[in-house]
């Protein structure tokens, strides 16, 4: 299982406190079963919003190892490309 990220982490807290907070207040409940059916709630909640939370897409080795038709075909008719040289930004003339 991939670790959460930064974002989970932070979505998923934050929904946990505000939520709790929030049904705390408008539920007006004092005894102890009311909190902890308001905190599973809430807990459940953020687990929710941190589990929705679009994970970063892989760059590098990780995407290049793909197979298969398709990456087979995408890579096929760059294999051959040689790439064009890049000229430094001091080679360009500068007008003011």
């Amino acid at each position: 299982m991939p670790r959460p990220t930064a974002a989970q982490l932070a979505y998923g807290s934050a929904t946990v406190i505000v939520s709790t907070i929030a049904m705390l207040l408008l539920s007006q409940t004092s005894t102890g079963l009311g909190v902890a059916v308001i905190s599973a709630a809430a807990l459940a909640l953020g687990l929710l919003v941190a589990l929705t939370v679009p994970q970063p897409r892989r760059r590098g080795r990780h995407a290049a190892g793909r197979t298969g038709p398709a990456a087979a075909t995408a890579t096929a008719p760059d294999a051959h490309r040689v790439p064009e040289p890049r000229t430094a930004p001091a080679e360009h003339p500068v007008h003011l």
